[in-house]
């Protein structure tokens, strides 16, 4: 199919857009009146990452001149904020670039499983106010994963292959520290093969992951010894550990079309799963006087409904409380995915042939990465959305970027001469339309064809 010009999203006509520019100073302002008890002190990466967020997109910050050399149409490109984990539109490019590195780069040709380590509501408020220690909760998960697969395969020198992804977020935006992980269904020895493992109860896996869990609390002098006791004796202690279907090796990337999927599951759609970003703009339904925010998701068998009411201050209170600190790591890599053996690997000469023992053992020891460069915005959008951004609106050839200008003088020369300068370089939501042939494109993953923020904005020739 031959791609489409792309048309880009108008980012302060997102409902999450308006929320916060409306009310995130009274958020800040009664932050420790209302929610220092529930969510501990404002971190300062909090104001930090949504003030980026709302420059998102906004031509004050800086823009790419984007021109068409065949029929001289030009549009500006406005910069995006980069961030993770919070913006929707610039986490999704982060998105797509794990799946790809995944499935092409890292993950063995092996059967692989997605598992999911969830533990009880009366130990999250540790992990909520201990943030250090969600990843001592993944070392824990990786120990007991591979303990369990050694003594099943016995095999006590065998190496998991697990990718592991932190989310703090449950489904209606409360603070839920779970582990979801990518993980080869066996183990991998020195020589090269790969021992798959037998389809077995995962009982004995989750009695150790509780066992450990709640050791390591107790000696970190968090949890009392009594209410130990009592989480060891319950039957149903809320600790669980899910496991999805084995994910064949031939079920590796995704069709190259959204358009065109077989309906099965990748693994490049399994990593991509396990780093969505906490909370979806298109569950987000404002009411007509802004003074709640509706927000819908699956149904909640305790609740009876699939949607939960928050006040604006409340809504950024909960998805707030999900943006990561600094040089924190949401996603960490074990065993035979780790940087250091990945590395070694590299290093090693060609492998020499394996004879391969009967039962079922797959030799991967002739497997080399494909080592792709990053993938850029253009490419991104391209394969997922069949949109090219730089494709000319006009008479559909190459567009190319002619100038970066982020100089503050100079973009506020350029816009007072686009008149767009005098609303604050905020484009005014009331105004008409703009015309088909006339999109502003911005360098990150969304919808293509959406209803909110950037008007056109055409450079003078």
């Amino acid at each position: 199919m031959e791609a489409q010009a792309y048309r880009a999203r108008r980012p302060k006509l997102s409902p999450l857009w308006q929320c916060l520019d409306a009310h995130f100073d009274t958020f800040l302002d009664i932050y420790p009146e209302a929610y220092e008890r529930d969510f501990g002190f404002l971190r300062p990466i909090i104001p930090e990452v949504v003030g980026k967020f709302m420059g998102c997109g906004d031509f004050a910050n800086g823009f790419a001149r984007v021109r068409c050399d065949h029929c001289a149409h030009e549009y500006l490109l406005p910069f995006s904020c980069k961030g993770r984990w919070f913006c929707p539109c610039c986490h999704q490019k982060k998105v797509q670039l794990f799946g790809a590195l995944l499935a092409e780069t890292v993950l063995a040709p092996v059967p692989h499983r997605h598992f999911t380590f969830t533990i009880p509501k009366m130990l999250r408020p540790y992990f909520r106010f201990h943030r250090g220690l969600i990843k001592e909760l993944c070392r824990i998960a990786h120990r007991c994963l591979a303990e369990f697969h050694r003594t099943t395969l016995g095999l006590p020198e065998g190496t998991t292959g697990v990718v592991m992804a932190i989310h703090t977020f449950g489904e209606y935006l409360d603070f839920h520290p779970h582990l979801h992980a990518l993980v080869a269904d066996g183990l991998f020895v020195d020589s090269g093969l790969f021992h798959v493992m037998p389809d077995v109860s995962l009982a004995p896996l989750e009695e150790l992951f509780r066992a450990r869990v709640i050791t390591f609390l107790v000696k970190k002098g968090l949890l009392p010894p009594e209410r130990a006791r009592m989480l060891r004796g319950w039957t149903h202690s809320g600790f669980n550990i899910h496991r999805s279907r084995r994910v064949p090796p031939s079920s590796r990337e995704d069709p190259p079309s959204r358009f065109s999927r077989s309906g099965g599951t990748s693994m490049e759609r399994l990593a991509q799963y396990i780093i969505r970003n906490p909370f979806s703009v298109d569950k987000m339904q404002p009411n007509s006087s802004g003074d709640s925010i509706i927000y819908r998701s699956g149904m909640n068998p305790k609740i009876q409904r699939n949607f939960e009411v928050f006040s604006p201050c409340d809504f950024i209170a909960r998805i707030t409380q999900h943006i990561p600190d600094k040089s924190f790591q949401l996603v960490r890599y074990y065993g035979w995915y780790s940087n250091k053996m990945r590395g070694q690997r590299l290093k090693q000469a060609d492998a020499e042939p394996v004879d391969v023992p009967e039962g079922d053992v797959i030799d991967v020891s002739a497997f080399k990465p494909r080592r792709i460069p990053s993938k850029k915005w253009r490419e991104l959008i391209k394969k997922v959305w069949e949109a090219d951004p730089l494709l000319c609106p006009q008479c559909h050839k190459e567009m190319r970027i002619v100038a970066l200008i982020d100089e503050a003088s100079v973009v506020e020369r350029i816009l007072r001469h686009l008149g767009l300068w005098e609303a604050g370089v905020r484009v005014d939501a009331a105004r008409d339309p703009p015309e088909p042939d006339e999109p502003v494109i911005e360098p990150w993953l969304d919808d293509p064809f959406p209803n909110y923020d950037n008007e056109p904005v055409l450079a003078e020739n």
